[in-house]
Parts: C-alpha cells; structure tokens; sequence
C-alpha cells in the first residue's frame, strides 16, 4: 500500500496539516496524541531494559513520560510544534491498529544541507518481523519525496545488530564511524553512519518499494 499524504508546504519551511498518515504494506505511521498514553505507556515500561541502553539518559528532575500523563501530553505537543514549524517530524508506529514503537525524522536542515536524521525503536514483542525496515523505508519516502530533502542520515552505535541488521536489509550505505557521536545512557558512544541520497532512491525505488511497500 502506498503512503497517503497530506499538505507538506514547500522545501523551504515544510508544514504538515494534521492528521498525517503514512502507510506501508502493513503498517500505518502517524504522529502521536494525548490519548495514545496508555498505549505508550505500556509498551515503553514493558521494554525500558530493552530500551533505555541504547538512549539518553533522561534528566532525573524531568517527569518521565512513560508514567506522568502530563509529561506525555507536553512532548506531544512538543513534536507538533517541530512539525508545523518543519525541523522535525514524529511518529508512532501502528501494527494492526495496535502501538509498536516509534520512528523520528530529527534535526531538518535546509539551505544547501537539505538533509534529516532518523531514529527509531520497537516493541522487543514485535522484533524480528521487519516492521523496522518497513518503518524506516515508509519515513525516507516521506522524507525524499514529500518534504523533498537530499539525504537521510541513520547513526548507530556499532554494538546494536539489531539496528545494523534494518541498515542491511535496505541496503543503505554505510559512511563509517563517528567517534564519541552521542550520549548514549551516560556515555559518548561511537556511532556507525548510514546515508541515503535522493540520487539513490531514484535509482532503487521501485525495487524498494516492491520489496516493501
């Protein structure tokens, strides 16, 4: 199924009316909302081993949002900002209309950069069924096509198979490493980067897109 798109403004300064939809061949992305807290709440409790290594280290004075419902509600709105303002855009990712992680497009840059950044997690229950590699396929269309960047940019600490294995599966191309990249659960960790060109999906696209979507 192919991605169903709304307004994204011009390359220059994208805004993307809401509600903003995007589907793969099984799967719908979509930004979250006040009222998925329960839903996130629950899978992000259920994974915080599996997760919180391979992320920041959330400051201990900030609430959590995984158990303060207003916290969740302010980073909601936090991302909808980025979104109507163009910088980022976020969202969770949907497997049977059920909640099953998250992709983010990060740090939009223009000007003569015109590229993003995108990170992603899923629930450890959904792992190793591919809704990573069909998410993260999903948001560079989005990001190629619809916001008309030049390049997406995926940095993974060298450790984590599991993200590589997304990279390797959609054949991204690695760039190599990063040194001391990101703090990462209280420590600067080496990062492997993987890039992807507007040159290259116009090149792959309908093999990707048969493959995936």
């Amino acid at each position: 199924m192919s991605s169903q798109r709304r307004h994204v403004g011009h390359p220059t300064g994208a805004v993307v009316s809401s509600p903003l939809r995007l589907y793969g061949r099984r799967l719908m992305l979509r930004p979250l909302v006040a009222g998925d807290f329960e839903a996130w709440s629950e899978v992000r409790m259920r994974n915080e081993e599996w997760l919180t290594k391979w992320e920041p280290l959330r400051h201990p004075k900030s609430p959590d949002p995984a158990s303060n419902r207003d916290a969740f509600a302010s980073r909601c709105s936090a991302r909808d900002r980025e979104r109507q303002s163009g910088v980022g855009y976020a969202f969770g990712i949907f497997v049977d209309n059920a909640f099953a992680g998250e992709i983010n497009l990060n740090n939009v840059l223009r000007g003569a950069m015109q590229s993003v950044t995108i990170g992603y997690w899923i629930d450890e229950a959904r792992a190793g069924k591919s809704y990573m590699s069909e998410s993260v396929l999903v948001a560079t269309r989005f990001a190629l096509e619809d916001l008309q960047l030049h390049r997406v940019e995926i940095c993974i600490i060298p450790r984590n198979h599991n993200s590589r294995r997304v990279m390797e599966k959609l054949g991204f191309r690695e760039e190599g490493i990063a040194e001391r990249f990101l703090e990462i659960n209280g420590i600067w960790e080496d990062h492997v980067r993987y890039g992807f060109t507007i040159e290259e999906w116009r090149t792959r696209r309908d093999e990707l897109v048969a493959q995936w979507l």
